[in-house]
């Protein structure tokens, strides 16, 4: 092609060039018809790899996994085309990754996504719509705060909260613990940290939660100039909860060693035990002592709509800000998470205005810009995953998909309790069961902690890599356990009761083999 003819406006240049680029993009009638093409083999793909499949997953190693993807060309010079490629990555990579539907897949708060939310999924991808601001995205900014005003309705909150959809928990605990610290520098030590960074005061700074927090609580420090250290881990009682004794105990210390404790941040559903820390005594203390009260119901958010377990939340209201996660047990597509906050006016602790993006002008127009209730600028339109649920399924539908989650952990701790081959560890707030095997007798010269916590890791590992099961390990009191993350509303106790017969086949013969070989 000559250079006349690139630089020549597109309706002059050859057709078949023309048409060549709209084969690639939305916009036009052959673009339309490209991207029903593309859409429908990518559907009988996944229909072929997730909704036929009957293991969770093959049991490839990670080194063979790597050996097979080594020779793959990320950048080849000259395409091989979409249909070539599909076939590829549906035979090579997407036959070696997880199947999360699968009901023996247990191990993470890792759900299987709904098909709503699938389908919400592929018009927001295809719109492309980015939400830092309006004239980006139009109605996409629109309902997302609608949804926001939703959840903030849910959850307790009155007229005056706002928020913003996150990428999930770990983005969400950040948001309100940066808030707090901003927030605290101000209103404590009259300085600004956007404009002035850290106080001097800032090492005297203390964020408290309980020692099964999740561990974003320390991440947060670190990445807010506090450091790891500024986190004061509280002691937690029999069933994983933050102590209130000890949260009394630890703030008397903190005044006693002039500290400067500023957030507290409760938990509703521990990673490992599911377990809701005493929210109401938590905000009571948060109140007495003017901390900023953050609780993290990333994984029990989802309680809310249950007519069974959403007093478990209570005085969830009370909280400055609330992280909550909708790629858990709303059962959305990775990634989304959403976060909360009660009084909408402490955005201006980390407000900024670009020229190009969202004026100060159009903050007196009333455009709705949404970039300074992020800590992202350019962001995926995730709302409308759950707004297409929602509309579809309806919060008793939903509630009682949760529910019947929380019914299979209860009754798979009660089989482990009465039985003489398991431990059950504790007793489910959520749909987490920690647990170990039990082996029939650990020999003598044996320490019995190390004996058994390495026993439950090779059974962990040998139901991965049969393919039969993706279960979770944990440690408990510096002993390997097993944990099942009963998130899966397809799984049945039938499901459940096969796998920890595998786990006691599995255990059985580990234990013969470690005796023959003695």
């Amino acid at each position: 092609m000559s250079h006349e003819s690139l630089d020549a406006p597109p309706e002059s240049r050859p057709t078949s060039d023309a048409e060549s680029v709209d084969s690639l993009f939305l916009g036009s009638e052959v673009g339309a018809e490209s991207y029903r093409d593309a859409i429908e083999q990518s559907i009988d793909i996944v229909a072929k790899a997730f909704g036929e499949a009957d293991s969770p997953y093959t049991g490839a190693s990670p080194e063979a996994v790597e050996a097979q993807l080594a020779s793959f060309d990320c950048l080849p010079e000259e395409g091989a085309g979409l249909d070539e490629t599909l076939d590829h990555v549906s035979e090579e990579i997407l036959a070696e990754t997880i199947r999360v539907a699968h009901p023996a897949c247990g191990a993470h708060l890792h759900c299987p996504p709904v098909i709503p939310g699938l389908a919400a999924e592929v018009l927001l991808t295809a719109a492309n719509q980015s939400l830092d601001s309006w004239d980006q995205s139009g109605a996409a900014t629109i309902l997302e705060q609608r949804m926001v005003e939703t959840l903030a309705e849910t959850f307790g909150y009155d007229d005056e909260a706002d928020g913003v959809f996150t990428s999930g928990g770990t983005q969400s605990n950040f948001m309100g613990l940066l808030l707090a610290r901003n927030k605290v520098a101000d209103e404590r030590f009259d300085h600004w940290v956007t404009e002035d960074g850290l106080p001097p005061e800032a090492d005297r700074l203390r964020i408290l939660c309980s020692a099964d927090a999740h561990f974003t609580a320390k991440q947060s420090a670190a990445q807010l100039g506090l450091g790891e250290n500024a986190v004061v881990s509280i002691e937690t009682d029999d069933e994983h909860r933050m102590s209130v004794d000890a949260l009394d105990e630890t703030l008397d210390t903190l005044d006693d060693q002039d500290l400067v404790p500023f957030a507290l941040v409760g938990t509703a559903g521990t990673t490992d035990f599911g377990s809701i820390d005493p929210l109401p005594k938590l905000a009571a203390r948060a109140h007495e002592h003017d901390l900023w009260f953050h609780v993290d119901a990333a994984y029990g958010g989802a309680l809310a709509f249950s007519d069974t377990h959403h007093e478990k939340l209570a005085a969830i209201e009370c909280a400055d800000s609330i992280a909550v996660d909708f790629h858990k047990l709303f059962y959305q597509p990775i990634s989304c998470g959403a976060f909360l906050l009660q009084d909408g006016t402490n955005y201006q602790y980390i407000q900024r205005h670009a020229a190009y993006l969202n004026p100060e002008s159009d903050d007196e127009a009333g455009v709705p810009n949404l970039v300074s209730k992020s800590v992202q600028t350019t962001r995926r339109f995730d709302a409308l995953k759950p707004y297409v649920t929602f509309r579809t399924l309806g919060r008793k539908r939903l509630g009682e998909l949760v529910d019947s989650t929380l019914e299979l952990a209860s009754e798979t701790a009660a089989y482990l309790q009465d039985s003489d081959r398991f431990a059950c560890l504790h007793t489910p707030t959520l749909n987490a069961v920690v647990f170990r095997y039990v082996p029939e007798h650990v020999p003598s010269d044996t320490d019995t902690d190390q004996y058994v916590g390495t026993l439950n890791e090779r059974i962990r590992d040998t139901l991965l890599n049969e393919g039969r099961a993706v279960v979770a390990r944990t440690e408990v009191d510096g002993v390997a356990s097993l944990k099942f993350t009963l998130l899966n509303p397809r799984a049945t106790w039938a499901d459940v009761e096969s796998l920890l017969d595998d786990i006691e086949r599995i255990g059985s013969d580990l234990e013969a083999t470690t005796e023959a070989s003695r």
